[in-house]
């Protein structure tokens, strides 16, 4: 488990730790409330007694499940996670329904334990979740998949944006309702305005920034894409 939170000489607001999980190393991010230490996993794909050790380490008391898009990776074992926590699941946008109907084909194919599930929220863009008294923004970006949503916190400047964007490359857009379009749009109309100093946690590999991406990103910097 890292501590991707941005130093502060104060106790930051909002903490983030990274703990990847599956064979396919999903970065999935613990987030909490410093002031409540209410808080949630975004992305809880698997590994659970990996989670369940973040829950001692930290002393979290988890109030809900989020979800960034229907990948199996990303969500196999939220359902699974949400029964056993007696949880909520928040997310992803339901155009990844799609995906998540198909978490139990996907469990047999790849070997990682999961299940299908409904989620308790759906999310739209411009919605807020709460995580104690912290709100996080909900942004759609589809693209990667058609309902994949990013969660932002404007005060600390951190973002948790999935599959969507990663350290010098963008998401594949080569599965089923992929769109490379799209996602280029996500990336520079929904993710690039919220400012070059944001801090993201992608859905594999280590963290970045918008403003380092915007110059060094093959697929998206403004020199690409000029």
């Amino acid at each position: 488990m890292t501590d991707a939170t941005p130093q502060t000489a104060a106790q930051p607001p909002f903490k983030v730790a990274i703990i990847p999980v599956t064979q396919l190393q999903q970065n999935c991010t613990l987030v909490w409330c410093t002031k409540t230490m209410r808080g949630a996993f975004i992305d809880a794909g698997g590994d659970l007694d990996k989670l369940r050790k973040a829950i001692a380490m930290t002393g979290v008391t988890i109030e809900k499940l989020l979800v960034t898009h229907g990948h199996l990776d990303h969500c196999g074992s939220v359902g699974i996670f949400a029964r056993e926590l007696g949880v909520p699941i928040e997310g992803p946008h339901e155009a990844d329904r799609f995906w998540i109907a198909q978490l139990d084909e996907d469990s047999q194919r790849w070997g990682i334990p999961a299940e299908v599930f409904e989620p308790t929220r759906w999310l739209n863009d411009g919605d807020k979740v709460t995580v104690g008294e912290v709100e996080l923004d909900v942004i759609h970006c589809p693209g990667h998949t058609p309902g994949h949503v990013v969660f932002h916190h404007a005060p600390s400047q951190v973002a948790i944006v999935g599959d969507v964007l990663f350290q010098g490359s963008i998401g594949r857009t080569d599965f089923p309702l992929g769109n490379h379009q799209d996602l280029i749009d996500s990336i520079t109309q929904k993710l690039w305005p919220l400012g070059n100093d944001v801090t993201f946690v992608p859905g594999h590999g280590p963290n970045s920034t918008f403003g380092r991406e915007r110059q060094t990103n093959a697929y998206v910097s403004d020199y690409a894409l000029s």
